[in-house]
């Protein structure tokens, strides 16, 4: 393409140089050949002049006045006879023309040729005759045109320089886009095309920019839901592995409680499954009212017996009169098992979920009753990476989750240790004091 610009424009140049210069070379010729005349009919003026006098009077005429180059006078008189200079001795057509008092000019294939009659009281008293080759004229001409030709070829060549830069200025940003697509098409989503100032390739850039940064959208959110899934399902999956083994251990257990549990399980699995799908692909944030009275049922089920079975009891505490809280029940739900299941794993003791008024928010603190959290913040909601140490991803997905919806998950007390999730609310309700209580244990 590099290539086909150049050419181009230098082809468009060329062209124009062709018509431009073959009709200012005529126009060229005519003026040296129209000053070569003027210049001829000067040289005879002058001669003229001189001789007229000595013509008035009857005298014989003196000698031609000197002349440069190849250039040649002759004086003649009435008779047609020359008397001075050089020339042909007898008048020749020219000069027979130049007898009726007119000036003549004429060309031959060797010389440009004058006649300049003498006149005195209407009466042509001689006629000066000059002449000079075509040499002199051609050599001008020559002079010019070569001028003209090497003023062409500077052109020329600097049109193909600026050609070569703007090709190059042209070309630079299409093979950077060029080469960011194709590192795009080879996996690398975080490639950005440069702008170039020119309007029409970073429209091009734009898009794939655009492009680019969707794919790395959503494959950001491929691995997130495939690191957030395999956290959120490896509780759960254990616990329904256990509660099936244990089955067939046990030969007077009854197998169909344990299948009961067990397919119980499987519906959270499956619900929460679909959480994180739906969570993963929706970019909009859901402004449905949530209703928090089935969900904490729910979470009491849940996390009723998996407590149990570690000797730990579970309470929920839940006020009767809340402000309309505004989020999505799965992103809620998801948020809480991380929590209950960081108080299961880490901490000890009665694990209690209380919802409460926050003022523009409805606020739900779970806590238990172990030793406390002593990583900064920054440290225990950073999502670990490969070969990292840490919390995991599970408090960095609840925070994500939670501010996902407008809300946020903090560290309100480190011992005993408390995290807070603040629900996005449309206005506070005068709270009650009668408030919900369910123990478990």
């Amino acid at each position: 393409m590099r290539k086909r610009i150049v050419g181009l424009a230098t082809l468009v140049a060329l062209l124009a140089i062709v018509l431009f210069g073959l009709p200012l070379a005529t126009l060229v010729s005519k003026y040296l050949l129209a000053d070569e005349r003027a210049e001829l009919e000067r040289i005879a003026d002058v001669a003229a002049v001189a001789s007229s006098i000595n013509l008035a009077r009857g005298e014989p005429p003196g000698a031609m006045p000197e002349t440069e180059n190849d250039t040649t006078l002759g004086l003649y008189d009435v008779t047609g006879r020359r008397v001075s200079g050089d020339g042909p001795r007898a008048a020749d057509q020219l000069v027979q023309r130049a007898m009726t008092g007119t000036v003549v000019t004429d060309d031959s294939p060797d010389e440009i040729m004058l006649a300049l009659p003498i006149s005195s009281h209407g009466s042509v008293l001689g006629v000066v005759r000059a002449a000079t080759p075509f040499d002199e004229a051609y050599q001008r001409i020559a002079q010019a045109w070569l001028l003209m030709v090497s003023l062409g070829i500077v052109a020329l060549l600097l049109v193909w320089l600026v050609a070569r830069a703007l090709a190059a200025r042209l070309i630079r940003p299409l093979e950077r886009l060029s080469t960011a697509a194709r590192t795009l098409g080879q996996g690398d989503f975080s490639v950005r095309a440069d702008s170039s100032g020119i309007p029409e390739i970073d429209s091009c850039a734009g898009d794939l920019n655009s492009t680019a940064a969707r794919l790395d959208e959503l494959i950001s959110r491929e691995r997130a839901f495939s690191a957030d899934a395999s956290h959120q399902l490896r509780t759960p999956l254990t616990s329904l592995r256990l509660g099936l083994e244990i089955a067939l251990d046990d030969a007077g257990q009854d197998l169909r409680g344990a299948v009961i549990t067990a397919i119980e399980d499987t519906d959270r699995l499956q619900r929460t499954i679909e959480d994180l799908l739906r969570l993963a692909r929706d970019s909009t944030r859901v402004t449905d009212p949530l209703d928090l009275a089935p969900l904490l049922d729910e979470i009491g089920d849940t996390w009723l017996r998996r407590l149990a079975e570690q000797g730990r009891a579970l309470r929920i505490v839940n006020s009767t009169q809340l402000p309309t809280a505004r989020a999505s029940a799965a992103a809620v739900r998801q948020v809480l098992s991380v929590l209950l299941d960081n108080a299961a794993c880490h901490g000890s003791g009665t694990v209690t979920v209380a919802v409460r008024d926050a003022g523009d928010a409805v606020a739900i603190d779970v806590s238990d009753q172990g030793k406390g959290i002593s990583n900064p913040p920054s440290q225990l909601f950073t999502r670990r990476v490969n070969g990292d140490t840490g919390h995991g991803i599970g408090l960095a997905l609840a925070r994500s989750l939670a501010e996902a919806e407008g809300g946020r998950l903090s560290l309100s007390r480190p011992s005993p240790p408390t995290f807070t999730l603040h629900i996005p609310a449309d206005s506070a309700q005068p709270a009650s004091d009668n408030h919900t209580v369910v123990s478990c244990r």
